[in-house]
């Protein structure tokens, strides 16, 4: 069973990848015109056949009326005295909860001084600039916008460039350009799909190339973020949301339900497991999830994923619920048990792990401050949440003097030599 909720993911159709190839190689040869092109087409048009419109930009027939898709300033500043006061309020006060729980993840330089004058070290920079891309369609999630900006800025990332599509009406979605300004952004273009993506990547005109690109995106975006990879640097293929709860006859099954429908709600690919140590609360649950699931506005998308990809399982004993937990490696780790601290411990793969009756997955998407961007699939088993690291590299250094050289010189040499290295052991032997 779990095998088979984990293969949910699967390759990226043969003809998205395709597709989106062509998009990133007309935008990089053409730059704003095949960005302004494909953003008419896709966007306000809401055409569909991808490679005629292709063919059509690259003929230079699609549509360009030449100007910026930059937003000035005073638009995210007019987005946040338009919004909600109290939305604002609450976007500042996570801001400043995401922001104190990254501040712990500052890394520092440091050298070594050794014998004979050596000396090794390391350097830790930030990237130059950042790409932040924000979805603007049916996901529109100002939560994101702090999640992904808040640790560039704390690594010291001097300038982050966020794009996100236009909204039907015209112009940017209020929350998200507000969100922007909360979270520091420095420069807004609406543009969004895989030209967007492309964009950041190679750089035009207009839109600056970033070192790395973070955010989640539709398939043509993370399909252009995985084609782009080694080009641009980006934080992961994001796949289908996912939850998965380990439950004692501790738990409140109304609870439980609600907590995998807030998952389930996402997509039609969203997963949502509950693996029980009790029959009792396992019943309760299928219950409970149908009762609330019927006054569910996303109720056809909720319905989809669990009648798909979810599942209530009953468990032997709590080690056997924690082995399946690893095996599936969620995103989102619930342990509804009576100690959940006891087994913290336990626990080597997951993105996020909620601990206890009153730590639902939704207090980490919003405020707690821990990263909501985290690893899906089954990668918390080699992956981690965004954090600062992600946003900075490390320079090494090596000072040797004579007599350090001369001490290590004959295994310099006989290590290159065995090699089959010849001038590798030459420049040291040169010396001397």
């Amino acid at each position: 069973m779990l095998a088979l909720l984990k293969a949910r993911g699967g390759e990226v159709d043969a003809k998205i990848t395709a597709m989106v190839t062509e998009i990133l190689a007309t935008v990089r040869e053409k730059g704003d015109a095949a960005v302004r092109g494909f953003t008419h087409q896709f966007d306000v048009l809401g055409r569909r056949d991808t490679m005629q419109v292709v063919a059509e930009v690259r003929a230079s027939h699609a549509y360009d009326d030449g100007e910026s898709r930059e937003i000035p300033r005073q638009v995210l500043e007019d987005a946040v005295r338009r919004s909600n006061p109290d939305f604002i309020a609450a976007l500042e006060r996570a801001a400043a909860r995401i922001r104190a729980f990254h501040e712990r993840q500052k890394r520092q330089s440091f050298f070594s001084a050794e014998e004979d004058g050596v000396i090794l070290g390391q350097r830790i920079r930030p990237l130059r600039r950042v790409g932040i891309y924000v979805p603007g369609g049916t996901a529109l999630y100002p939560s994101s916008v702090l999640m992904n900006v808040i640790p560039a800025k704390i690594a010291g990332v001097p300038e982050i460039v966020m794009v996100t599509p236009e909204q039907p009406g015209g112009g940017g979605d209020l929350g998200i350009l507000a969100a922007a300004l909360v979270a520091g952004v420095d420069r807004v273009f609406l543009v969004g799909g895989a030209q967007a993506t492309a964009a950041l990547a190679y750089g035009t005109e207009t839109i600056p190339q970033a070192d790395k690109i973070v955010g989640p995106g539709n398939i043509f975006v993370a399909t252009a973020k995985k084609l782009l990879y080694g080009t641009v640097d980006i934080d992961m293929i994001a796949g289908p949301s996912e939850i998965l709860i380990v439950a004692d006859e501790t738990a409140n099954p109304r609870w439980l339900a609600a907590d995998l429908l807030s998952q389930a709600e996402h997509d039609r690919l969203s997963s949502a497991i509950l693996l029980s140590t009790s029959q009792n609360l396992a019943e309760a649950t299928v219950r409970a999830l149908e009762l609330q699931l019927a006054k569910l506005p996303r109720r056809e998308l909720a319905e989809a994923a669990l009648r798909d990809f979810g599942a209530v399982l009953v468990c032997e004993n709590l080690p056997q619920a924690i082995r399946l937990a690893n095996d599936f490696a969620p995103e989102h780790l619930e342990l509804c048990i009576a100690n959940p601290m006891d087994s913290l411990g336990a626990i080597d793969n997951a993105g996020s792990v909620f601990l206890g009756h009153y730590s639902p997955e939704p207090v980490g998407d919003y405020c707690a401050g821990p990263n909501h961007v985290l690893p899906t699939g089954g990668t918390s088993r080699f992956f981690s949440p965004l954090s600062v690291d992600d946003f900075l590299k490390k320079i090494q250094f090596i000072s040797y003097t004579e007599p350090a050289l001369a001490k290590v010189r004959e295994d310099v040499i006989l290590l290159a030599e065995t090699e089959g290295l010849t001038a590798h052991a030459n420049a040291v032997r040169v010396r001397f």
